[in-house]
C-alpha cells in the first residue's frame, strides 16, 4: 500500500502555487483503515486528512514561534518594556508572507 501526500505551498519569488509530493509506502493496512475512517467521520477524503494529520505534527498549537521566542529575550534583558511587548503582540501579521507582483 502507498499513500500519497500532497502539500500545498507557494513560491516567494514567483508567488505560483507548488505542491510537494510524498509517498508512503509499507504503511500497515489497518493504519490506512483506520485514516480512512477517520477521513470519513471529519468529512473529508483520506488525502486530506493526512495532510491534516501531518500539518498538525509538523506545526503544533502552542509552538513557540520565532517572533514571540526574540521578543521574550528581548525582555529578559531589558530591551523591551510590557507596553512595548503588547504592542508588538497587539499588531502581529498573523496571515502568511506573501510575494510581491509588480505585474
Amino acid at each position: 500500500m502507498v499513500s500519497k501526500v500532497y502539500s500545498d505551498t507557494t513560491d516567494s519569488k514567483t508567488g505560483n502555487y507548488q505542491v510537494a509530493n510524498v509517498n508512503v509506502r509499507n504503511l500497515p493496512d489497518e493504519v490506512h483503515r483506520a485514516i480512512r475512517i477517520q477521513a470519513a467521520l471529519h468529512g473529508r477524503s483520506t488525502e486530506a486528512e493526512i495532510r491534516d494529520i501531518l500539518e498538525r505534527a509538523a506545526r503544533p498549537e502552542g509552538r513557540v514561534k520565532l517572533g514571540s521566542f526574540l521578543a521574550s529575550i528581548a525582555r529578559e534583558v531589558g530591551g523591551l518594556t510590557d507596553k512595548e511587548h503588547t504592542l508588538f503582540e497587539n499588531t502581529r501579521i498573523t496571515s502568511p508572507a506573501r510575494a510581491v507582483s509588480f505585474e
